[in-house]
């Protein structure tokens, strides 16, 4: 780990949040009424905006490897920048054969689950088998298409058989492991027991879990040894400006909240704003079947319209990067940073002009009777979402294109995705390039049989990207990859199917106090408080 010696206050029982990809309902109400009291009662008590549940890993939860209950067979090293990987559940880290084909791993001896079983080979079969299997109707099957088995060699080593070399498979040994017992019937995900009782191998166990509150404690027999940090708990409590009451009138120990709100916290009565940077982009799909946003003109008239820095600046406070593809900085040679569009609301009239986009009495244009006007949903719940789609509808309407904005909650957005646009997240598992773009954008995910409604949600084809994402996915040469990822980029500005606006920095406050803690690490796009100055809890210790 990367010691820096950031410092976090305690007082009080903990929590660990979800991820917004792996979140199952349950009836939202109010935090408790006696949160004040349990942060004295020792441990840590954390305000999430997340719903609590759906902590099956057969149905996503965790796959970015922050699953407090769980472990992988590896975990994120906590390096600077892109981080690597190191062993758990795993001895060492795996190894391909020559071609990348068959990855062997070799397991842990002497580790338990929860509910006091013996981890083995078996465990990870048949975790794997559940999450690929049709009958569990997992949204995270189609990322894990590339295994075509995993078969346990003896009781401590696996092999990961695939259909073509993958050299991103590390990525796919973060989700945690469940016992075999536990999806031996099959079934649908979302219905299973370890929802509401997980059980993984992991440093808490979960003790205690109702709508609104969620209760871990500290795995005392944990192989990597147990936490100092003993009593973990998470209140849901949805509204920012709630949480962020909650957080100044000391309830609380710490929360995730939008940075602009975060900022009026900073400093006041021994609370501080810390920032982790991540690959978490947000972004307006432009469905191909619509006759404006699927308008190729328009789609890259409205890249030039877009003032990406003054949406850094305003919206997100400075806590955040522009964004021209889902590719960031972070990802060092694999990044192009020739690959953007310019703020040219000029040029962007000029294309609209000349593709016979011509503007009406009222400023709006008009082509071949089709007015230049299109909706952008937006989850209702998010105030930075609505805050990008308000200033992308500024852009866009300074160029004559009107876009109406909708607030809806996602069971509302959901049927609608795939003909009008939508305010969208993305970089669910940004420790790779092929994880954090080609859902995004390869066109495979044009057919509705494949992938989630959020993958590709723009219906976006571009043979000379989809060849690059392939190269991409199967070399096994750092520089070929490198290229192809520079080679993606460059084909998708000359043709976007999309306006990536912003990659956030994750914002949160969080009582000072004698914890010491491991330092930031790069966050994928869930951004609870499973990650910001808690992605590490296990491993803080006391300040003597």
């Amino acid at each position: 780990m990367n010691e820096e010696g950031l410092v976090i206050r305690t007082g009080s029982v903990v929590a660990v949040a979800v991820g917004a990809t792996c979140v199952f309902a349950l009836a939202s109400c109010s935090a408790p009424t006696n949160s004040a009291s349990e942060s004295s009662a020792g441990g840590l008590v954390l305000a999430d905006g997340y719903e609590l549940g759906g902590y099956n890993p057969v149905a996503g939860y965790g796959a970015a490897g922050e699953a407090k209950m769980y472990d992988g067979l590896l975990r994120l090293d906590g390096a600077d920048g892109l981080p690597g990987f190191e062993p758990s559940l795993a001895t060492e880290l795996p190894t391909p054969n020559a071609d990348a084909t068959v990855w062997t791993v070799p397991l842990r001896d002497g580790v338990t689950f929860s509910d006091g079983s013996s981890f083995d080979a078996a465990d990870v079969v048949a975790t794997y088998g559940a999450i690929q299997d049709p009958a569990s109707a997992s949204e995270v099957r189609s990322s894990f298409d590339m295994i075509t088995d995993v078969v346990a060699v003896d009781d401590r080593t696996v092999e990961f058989r695939l259909a073509y070399p993958y050299a991103a498979l590390p990525t796919k040994l973060l989700i945690g492991i469940v016992p075999s017992e536990s999806v031996a019937t099959p079934g649908l995900a979302a219905e299973s027991s370890l929802n509401t009782a997980p059980i993984g191998t992991g440093p808490y166990t979960l003790v205690d879990l109702s709508p609104d509150r969620a209760v871990l404690e500290a795995n005392e027999n944990y192989f990597g040894g147990a936490p100092a940090v003993k009593k973990l708990t998470l209140l849901y409590v949805p509204d920012d400006n709630t949480r962020a009451q909650r957080m100044a009138a000391g309830e609380i120990d710490g929360t995730n909240l939008p940075p602009l709100l975060a900022k009026t916290l900073d400093g006041q009565d021994g609370m501080s704003l810390s920032s982790n940077a991540s690959a978490d982009w947000r972004g307006v799909s432009l469905p191909t079947d619509n006759p404006v946003a699927g308008d190729k003109a328009v789609r890259m008239a409205l890249n030039l319209a877009a003032n990406r820095q003054s949406m850094v600046d305003n919206v997100l406070g400075g806590y955040g990067k522009s964004a021209a593809t889902p590719i960031p900085e972070v990802y060092g040679d694999a990044y192009d940073p020739s690959a953007v569009f310019r703020y040219d609301p000029a040029g962007a009239e000029r294309l609209l002009d000349e593709a016979g986009w011509i503007r009406a009495d009222d400023g709006i244009r008009v082509k071949d009777g089709t007015r230049a006007e299109f909706t952008v949903m937006y989850n209702s719940t998010d105030t930075v979402r609505r805050d990008l789609a308000q200033a992308f509808a500024s852009d866009a309407l300074a160029v004559g294109v009107e876009v109406n904005l909708e607030a809806l909650s996602w069971d509302r957005i959901d049927p609608r995705i795939s003909f009008d646009s939508t305010l969208l997240g993305g970089g669910s598992e940004p420790y790779d390039p092929d994880t954090q773009a080609y859902n995004t954008l390869d066109s495979a995910f044009v057919n509705p049989d494949v992938g989630s409604i959020y993958d590709n949600a723009s219906d976006y084809v571009n043979p000379a990207v989809d060849a690059a994402l392939e190269t991409g996915r199967r070399s096994l040469d750092i520089a070929e990859r490198d290229a192809a990822y520079r080679d993606m980029q460059q084909a998708y500005v000359q043709d976007p199917g999309f306006v990536f606006l912003v990659f956030l920095d994750h914002t949160y406050v969080s009582k000072d106090s004698d914890w010491t803690m491991s330092g930031p690490i790069l966050e994928p796009h869930s951004h609870g408080v499973t990650w910001g100055p808690w992605w590490s809890l296990q491993t803080w210790t006391r300040q003597s």
